[in-house]
């Protein structure tokens, strides 16, 4: 059984980055802002003031003001997004066992991912999707560390992959 839950627990954790990676670079854009010099593109296409982006949305869900599928896709979204993360990262590698590490190494991860976003032009530096994500991983990483998901993983042995 230990195993099974190993391949499957793997096999989705795969198709998890797969499906991240062809949502945070793949997919397709709202702005296209090719014809401008890199540092033009990142002063139109980045949010570095925190609550700015997640304040404008939720500002827009009360008054009216924007079609309501784009503030609850993208608050949603970047909530929802790196949920899983904070269950396969402390799964796979067993030295993210408390929440500061896993904290740091999720802030990582995310600052990688919104400079890559911005560097490749797939996207924008936003701090908002960065503190979303966040919020999304130490929820996840929160069910990882619930008494019942615990008491299921001690029932079957260890289950890391990395030491």
């Amino acid at each position: 059984m230990k195993i099974v839950i190993k391949v499957a627990l793997s096999i989705s954790f795969i198709l998890y980055l797969f499906a991240l990676m062809i949502i945070l670079f793949l997919g397709s854009r709202g702005f296209q802002l090719s014809d401008l010099s890199m540092l033009e593109y990142i002063r139109y296409s980045s949010n570095f003031v925190p609550f700015k982006t997640i304040n404008t949305y939720f500002n827009a869900i009360f008054d009216g003001s924007m079609n309501m599928d784009i503030p609850i896709k993208n608050l949603g979204g970047n909530f929802i997004l790196f949920l899983p993360m904070g269950i396969y990262l402390p799964f796979f590698i067993k030295k993210i066992n408390n929440v500061s590490i896993f904290s740091i190494s999720m802030i990582t991860v995310l600052f990688v991912i919104e400079v890559l976003q911005l560097v490749t032009r797939r996207g924008s530096f936003d701090i908002d999707d960065l503190i979303l994500n966040m919020l999304g991983a130490l929820i996840g990483y929160g069910i990882w560390k619930t008494k019942f998901v615990q008491n299921k993983l001690q029932n079957r042995t260890t289950l890391t992959i990395f030491n």
